[in-house]
């Protein structure tokens, strides 16, 4: 299998990273950060943005900022033409996500939450990895790394649709890379467990197996170098995902609405 370390991208790589603001975005901007990177930075605070890059820049990396909202989609896709018919871009990472829950005395999650949802995580990123893999493909070869969850695989009834629409990218995800394949075009699918993020921090009670967001920042961009197809990290959420598929579905839905789950409201 063709990989594309850093090293064999010519004179200058060219990472773009969407929620490179905070948690795993950030992580791996500076995981990359080094003399002849750039990186295209996108996140909705520009202030944290600033940071990251000024980070960036002190590891040897040049660095461009756009701060929008996802929720726009059509913007995203031309900031996204705009960005890679100045330079070609070698690594997209589309990092960016939000994960809301059901507010506590209500049945569902609202309409308004969903909607936001499903476009920051599912919308916008598939039409933005699709963008890129119509022009990667021509041009012999790159990188693209959808960030989703383990919560792709179990149906969490105080987040439907965050599970739900990280479901719906996963299996985008593994069908563009049998799409891309034979275009030497590598897609991977990075499904992480809890991650220590301002995101993960809004929860309240445990987060088992709690990997660090530089740990996560290293195991991703060793997997999208490898051109793996999927990633799931911490190993026991592989486990997990088999002991869940072999238990018949009512008991599992009947204990995953026993799970207290609360989260703290973002700041």
């Amino acid at each position: 299998m063709a990989t594309f370390p850093l090293s064999r991208r010519g004179p200058q790589s060219r990472i773009l990273i969407t929620g490179a603001s905070s948690g795993i975005g950030e992580a791996l901007a500076l995981h990359y950060a080094r003399a002849g990177t750039h990186l295209v930075l996108w996140g909705r605070n520009q202030e944290r943005l600033d940071k990251v890059a000024a980070q960036a820049q002190r590891h040897g990396a040049t660095t461009e900022t756009l701060a929008l909202d996802l929720c726009d989609t059509d913007a995203a896709l031309v900031a996204l033409r705009e960005a890679d018919d100045v330079s070609p871009i070698d690594i997209l990472v589309l990092g960016a996500g939000l994960g809301d829950i059901r507010p506590e005395n209500e049945l569902t999650e609202l309409p308004e939450q969903v909607k936001t949802i499903s476009l920051v995580n599912f919308t916008t990123p598939v039409t933005l990895a699709t963008e890129m893999a119509r022009r990667m493909a021509p041009r012999g070869g790159g990188n693209i790394a959808l960030i989703g969850s383990v919560a792709a695989f179990h149906d969490l009834p105080v987040a439907t649709a965050y599970s739900g629409s990280k479901a719906g990218l996963a299996r985008f995800s593994t069908a563009l890379h049998a799409a891309m394949t034979p275009h030497n075009v590598h897609v991977t699918l990075v499904s992480p467990g809890y991650v220590d993020t301002p995101m993960s921090q809004r929860l309240e009670g445990a987060r088992p197996l709690l990997v660090s967001s530089t740990k996560a920042a290293r195991l991703i961009a060793r997997a999208i170098g490898q051109g793996r197809a999927h990633l799931l990290f911490p190993w026991p959420f592989a486990l997990a995902r088999l002991l869940e598929m072999l238990v018949p579905r009512p008991i599992v839905h009947r204990l995953l609405r026993s799970a207290e789950v609360r989260q703290r409201a973002a700041n």
